[in-house]
């Protein structure tokens, strides 16, 4: 068996990069490349490697902590102690930030994903409220008379100081 923990999930990262480089039809390298050399010209391609990226630099996190909580388990007698149960805790919150994470980049993947289909209707709907034919309000200045009438000066209780 390995020295790692086995939780019985997959090789998160390496599954979601095998769907990303079906998706975008190119190696990792290739695309990370691409966008670098041109980060606007697909969005999704720019969001999906800046959270891979971010994927990977958290299974690196729980990857290490999981190393340093085996050593320290290795050196326990049947009870834990404080520090170990310490290195346990930062195990669990290096999954769950691995694991949002890993949803991260599936939504993006996913062209179907809750939230996406009313975004892109949103965006729709403005799209077309810009292409309208004629202004909304109107857009020319108003009249004004050719002389401003003159003010006369206050004076009493209600006078500016």
């Amino acid at each position: 068996m390995s020295d790692k923990i086995v939780d019985g999930t997959e090789d998160v990262v390496g599954v979601l990069t095998e769907q990303i480089e079906a998706h975008f039809g190119m190696s990792m390298d290739q695309l990370k490349a691409a966008v670098s050399v041109a980060p606007a010209a697909n969005s999704r391609a720019t969001d999906v490697v800046k959270w891979h990226g971010l994927l990977a630099e958290s299974q690196a996190v729980l990857d290490r902590a999981e190393d340093s909580l085996l050593a320290a388990l290795e050196t326990q007698p049947s009870e834990v102690d404080d520090p170990t149960m310490g290195l346990a805790h930062r195990v669990n919150v290096a999954v769950a930030a691995r694991d949002g994470r890993a949803l991260v980049v599936r939504w993006l993947l996913d062209p179907d994903a809750s939230g996406k289909k009313d975004l892109a209707a949103e965006r729709l709907a403005r799209f077309n409220r810009t292409a309208r034919k004629g202004p909304a309000v109107q857009t020319s200045a108003p009249n004004r008379p050719a002389t401003a009438p003159a003010s006369a000066p206050r004076s009493g209780r209600n006078a500016l100081r």
